[in-house]
């Protein structure tokens, strides 16, 4: 064997990585885009800079938390390896961008709010990552 065939498989599997990670950033951040939009466009949400209540955001938080849930679920689903890490992987970089949203939006909104935010990226990563491990084991029992 030659370095080429030992070495090329390390650059595909991080595309694969990179590319798994990316869908589940995709799906969490279009459907919490559209369903902030979808309310907002019904008047759930109220129009412009109106504060929302606190019923409302604790509404955008519970589903912002299952969007995060199944945006890691995907990342673990088309990793090439390892889907719990990529889960959780696509958590820590949730909790992240919740930490910098939350220090540039503080007020904004309840402190409540982005606190939830922030504290549910991990346990919302773990979820999908473990439904995921859930549906292959299911399928090979």
């Amino acid at each position: 064997m030659n370095d080429a065939s030992v070495a090329s498989p390390q650059p595909r599997r991080m595309r694969q990585s990179l590319r798994a990670l990316l869908a589940g950033f995709l799906v969490v951040v279009l459907f919490s885009t559209g369903t902030d939009v979808a309310l907002q466009a019904t008047g759930v949400f109220p129009a412009g800079e109106q504060r929302m209540s606190d019923g409302l955001f604790l509404l955008a938080l519970g589903y912002r938390t299952l969007y995060a849930i199944a945006g890691c679920y995907v990342a673990a689903r088309l990793a090439p390896d390892r889907p719990m890490r990529h889960a959780l992987g696509l958590g820590g970089v949730g909790m992240a961008l919740a930490v910098a949203g939350s220090v540039a939006m503080w007020g904004a909104g309840p402190a409540w709010y982005h606190l939830g935010v922030i504290a549910t990226a991990i346990p919302a990563a773990w979820v999908g990552g473990w439904l995921h491990e859930r549906r292959v084991v299911g399928r090979t029992a």
